[in-house]
């Protein structure tokens, strides 16, 4: 039966092989996150951190972080946070929920804060789509006319 398994490999290389590539993706959905050092975590697990007082990091562009933003999230640009890693260090320690538009940039910027040294970061799957589709609230930040006539009344 050997000898037919491995004649039928032989036969089948490029299924096998395309096979070996599928379990390793599905491998590294499961630990890849995991091995760079932070957690990829649903909308329900990031309500609950942020619940617990975790620090909100929002590493959109500006004119995105503008659209809303999650609690009182701090922005800093994904391609910003190289620069800025020693203006964050003091939340090193703190359970940190990292996001973006869809958990592909908070993805790269978590890996550097794992690298860092941050201890307990965890990456929003999905980003603020995923908080979105699972009706979760936005804060805007207020215009400064709306400001301005908070503060008259």
């Amino acid at each position: 039966m050997s000898v037919d398994f491995m004649a039928f490999v032989e036969e089948q290389t490029i299924l096998f092989i395309a096979l070996a590539m599928v379990t390793a993706m599905l491998i590294y959905s499961y630990v890849g996150d995991k091995i760079a050092g932070f957690n990829s975590i649903s909308a329900d697990e990031a309500v609950r951190l942020f619940n617990q007082d975790a620090w909100v990091l929002d590493v959109r562009s500006e004119s995105e972080y503008k659209t809303g933003f999650i609690g009182e999230a701090v922005n800093i640009p994904s391609t910003e946070i190289k620069s800025k890693i020693a203006s964050i260090m003091k939340h090193k320690d703190e359970a940190v929920l990292i996001y973006c538009q869809s958990g592909a940039r908070s993805s790269s910027a978590a890996k550097i804060l794992a690298k860092e040294g941050f201890t307990n970061v965890n990456n929003l799957k999905g980003g603020v789509m995923t908080w979105k589709s699972s009706s979760l609230p936005l804060n805007t930040p207020k215009s400064l006319r709306k400001q301005k006539k908070t503060k008259k009344k």
